[in-house]
């Protein structure tokens, strides 16, 4: 017979086999001689030594799987696209997630290949980018509905990647910076274009503002030659020998003026101590002669008129 010492040796190794531990978020499945027996969850368990063993564990975390699919869009441009694939076990489920599938990742990749093999060659590469939102939720739902038999729920699909082949690539990056360049030239012109105008319309204002400042410089002179000459007339003085004094007057500040700056190389010809006499003269001469050619015009337009109101009765008497 056996030790009394060996035997408890071995009861106690059998009775501390028998209990075992199981993690958070983590189902033991137990089986009895080879048969399913029951899911244990987390926490100090128990089972029968020798005849319950653990046959795994399944982990009831989130996962992701990343899946790169290589496809051609339809209007045949190669695309490489990472699909990332969240999922989980249902805890109420570990026995189909256990025993029915024994690869889950192997055939949550299949059914992604299907479905994105499916959708994109119906997209242009642009819409790819911009309706990849429409092909994940299409990958979400075919795999639900495979997988869920399985016990596994599919949480998230995120396609996070697209890369399209590199001359493709390099091709959109020209068009971008071209069309980026035609938005620039376009502003830049229409900047251009607003400084025209602006600089148009101050110039217009400027030379506005200047005539008028010149007009009302040309009413006051001529304000103050009317001043001017009624003074001379009133002390015995003609209009035209006014005027010309008047035009003496100018001729002289002028020279004044000129002579006042150092700097300036104007020649005033002619310059001469006769000159102004001379141009007096000359000036009162021109004034005269201009009022005998006005008032023999206007005796001849008179006379005119007389004999055209003339003709004109005698016209009428006849009729």
């Amino acid at each position: 017979m056996f030790p009394i010492y060996i035997i408890i040796f071995l009861v106690v190794i059998l009775l501390f086999s028998s209990f075992y531990t199981v993690k958070q978020q983590t189902s033991a499945v137990v089986e009895r001689f080879g048969k399913y027996a029951s899911t244990r969850t987390s926490g100090l368990q128990w089972k029968v030594p020798v005849i319950d063993r653990i046959a795994g564990r399944v982990n009831l975390r989130i996962q992701q799987l990343d899946v790169m699919i290589e496809t051609k869009t339809k209007d045949n441009v190669f695309v490489k696209l990472k699909v990332s694939v969240q999922f989980k076990v249902l805890q109420e489920k570990v026995y189909e997630a256990f025993y029915k599938l024994e690869y889950p990742h192997d055939q949550i990749t299949s059914y992604v290949f299907d479905v994105v093999r499916a959708e994109v060659p119906k997209l242009k590469l642009d819409d790819v980018f911009e309706r990849k939102d429409d092909v994940a939720v299409a990958v979400k739902r075919e795999l639900n509905e495979a997988m869920s038999a399985y016990g596994y729920d599919i949480i998230n699909t995120l396609i996070t990647d697209i890369d399209p082949d590199i001359q493709v690539k390099n091709a959109m990056n020209r068009i971008n910076a071209a069309d980026r360049e035609k938005t620039a030239a376009e502003y830049e012109a229409e900047a251009g274009r607003i400084r025209i105008v602006a600089k148009a319309k101050a110039e217009a204002e400027s030379k506005r503002l200047q005539g008028q400042g010149i007009a009302d410089q040309r009413r006051e002179i001529a304000r103050g030659l009317v001043e001017s000459v009624d003074v001379l007339n009133r002390v015995g003085i003609n209009s035209q020998e006014a005027s010309a004094l008047i035009v003496v007057t100018q001729h002289y500040d002028t020279l004044q003026a000129i002579g006042a700056d150092s700097n300036s190389n104007l020649i005033l010809l002619p310059n001469s101590p006769q000159a102004g006499s001379e141009m007096l003269n000359n000036m009162v001469a021109s004034f005269t002669a201009s009022n005998q050619v006005g008032e023999a015009m206007k005796k001849a337009n008179s006379t005119k008129r007389k004999k055209q109101g003339e003709s004109n009765n005698d016209d009428e008497d006849s009729e």
